[in-house]
Parts: C-alpha cells; structure tokens; sequence
C-alpha cells in the first residue's frame, strides 16, 4: 500500500489481531487498516475532507464554500446573512428596476431583524466602537477578540448600566492590552477614544473587579522598546534601561509607582551613561508623565542604586 493513499494517525485503539497501534486510514479504499499484519479493523469510512484540491491559497478562497469563521466582534457573531448594499446580482450585472424595491425592502428588514432588542442594539454599538479604538491603537486582532468577550461578560452580567458605552468598551480595550501584555496606557486610549481618563480607569476598576480579572500589574519593561524607538535611541541604550529596571526591582523601589514614570527614568539615565543624551522634557513628552515624576524617579534612583549620573 503507497505511503501517498494513506493518512497515517495516532490511535488511542489498537489492532484486535496483533496489538499494534500503527494504524493507518485509506481513504482510497475507505478502511482502516493496520499496518503491521494487514489486518482491516473497519471499513466503509467517511472522508471528511474537502473532494476538491486546491495547488495555492487563492484556489482555496475560490473553491471553499463555507464562510468567515465567527467573531466575538460582531453583535451576532457574523452568523447572519447580509445582504449587499450595490444593487447587483451574483454575477454582478445590475438588478431590474422592478426588483429594486423588493430587495430595498428585504435589506432594511434584515437589519431589522439581525438587531431586535436593547441588549443586541448595545452591543452592536460597542462593537464598531470597539473596532475603531482597536484600528486606532494598531492592536491585533486577537485584542479584539478579548477586549470583545470582556464586553460581553459585562453586558450579560449587568455591568454597563449606569455607565457610558464608550468608557465601558475602552476600559475592555485596556484590560484586553493588559492580559495580553501589550503596554497601551489610559493616556493612549483617552486619546483615541470620547471619554476622559478617569471616566476608563473608573469603569476598568469596575468591570475588572466585578468580572474577577486576574490581570498581572504592567511591568515597566515592557514600555521600553516603544519609548526608546519615539526617542531615537539606540539598542545599547535599552539593554542599559532595562538591567535599571531590572536592579530596581531587586531593591523593590518600583512597588506603587507608576510604570511609565519608572521606565521614563531608567531611559533617562541609560541615554545620559551611553553618550545618547535625551532631556527630560522629551522623554517626559514620550511617557506621557510630568516632568517631575521623571525628576523624582530618577534622583531616588540615583540615590538608592547608587548609579552614577553625569547630569
């Protein structure tokens, strides 16, 4: 039997004759079969595979005949059928006039349908908002999906009553971010989306409270490669800020501060030691913090890590 008309799989079961667990599925012949002594253990078996091949990915598009996987981004979870908004049939010829307005009349009942109670009106708005914060913050789509389910859990546990949609859904962004552990700060995301800082941070304390997130403190480190890129350093400089980092939490001086301030501070004295001098006002500027916090994260620094800084 060629190697080429059978799929060898890993099976649990073994063969009744001689024990073996090198079983094998002809789908030629529709048989298991196992391949040290011949024996058939069962046939007539289904090919759930596909009956077409496809030598390249746009054959594969072209020839498949199921659709988009489910989203958590869509209110229905792209589920439902749409109807086209140009006026044109599967082969893209134009629709009669007198089909127009039937098809008018089956497009805004199904939109009407695909959204029928407060719940999934809700829930739909905050989805495109959700999308577009995403789009604006270049987040991956994986951050969608979380940030989507968060919102969901939300909405299903009756949390968003009370509150605004838009400080909901960006504080399910944020805490998105943060499980994945992508650093994106309340700053960021006040910037992008309609709601104010405290508004997000209010209502992530919430939902995350509520909902039992176990969401891990935002290490500085993570912010490092970001902020030395906008600054133009160099890779030297950001090996130098996080062995900073790195020595500050053995010393424990960054327990309660905060992570944009102490990353803001190691790349501030790492550019002054490696000859690539940065001020603090740019590197504030970057952080997204005062000028004062850099100054006093990098005296106490300074100061308990005995770093020496040419200022």
């Amino acid at each position: 039997m060629a190697e080429t008309e059978a799929k060898e799989t890993k099976y649990t079961a073994r063969c009744p004759d001689c024990g073996s667990t090198r079983l094998i599925k002809d789908f030629n012949r529709a048989e298991t079969v196992c391949l040290d002594c011949g024996l058939v253990i069962k046939k007539d078996i289904v090919d759930r595979g596909p009956e077409w091949r496809a030598f390249d990915l746009d054959q594969k598009n072209n020839r498949a005949r199921t659709g988009a996987p489910s989203t958590f981004t869509i209110h229905d979870k792209g589920l439902s059928t749409m109807i086209d908004w140009r006026d044109r049939d599967i082969y893209g010829k134009d629709i009669s006039s007198g089909s127009r307005s039937q098809i008018y009349r089956l497009r805004k009942w199904q939109k009407r349908i695909r959204v029928n109670d407060a719940a999934e009106r809700n829930l739909s708005f905050a989805l495109v908002e959700l999308n577009r914060l995403c789009s604006n913050l270049r987040l991956p789509n994986t951050i969608k999906e979380d940030a989507a389910v968060v919102y969901r859990n939300a909405l299903d546990a009756g949390l968003i009553r009370g509150r605004s949609i838009e400080s909901v859904t960006a504080a399910a962004v944020y805490a998105a971010c943060r499980k994945a552990g992508i650093p994106r700060t309340l700053n960021e995301i006040e910037e992008v989306s309609h709601v104010s800082r405290k508004e997000i941070g209010r209502s992530y304390r919430f939902i995350s409270f509520q909902l039992q997130l176990e969401l891990a403190p935002t290490n500085p480190v993570s912010y490092i490669p970001r902020f030395s890129s906008k600054l133009g350093l160099s890779p030297k400089v950001q090996r130098r800020a996080v062995e900073i980092l790195q020595q500050a939490f053995k010393a424990g001086l960054t327990s309660g501060k905060g992570p944009m301030g102490t990353s803001a501070a190691a790349l501030y004295i790492a550019s002054i030691q490696e000859g690539e001098r940065r001020t603090q006002k740019e590197v504030a500027e970057v952080a997204m913090v005062t000028e004062v916090t850099v100054r006093n994260r990098y005296k106490e620094f300074e100061k308990k890590l005995g770093l020496e800084v040419d200022v």
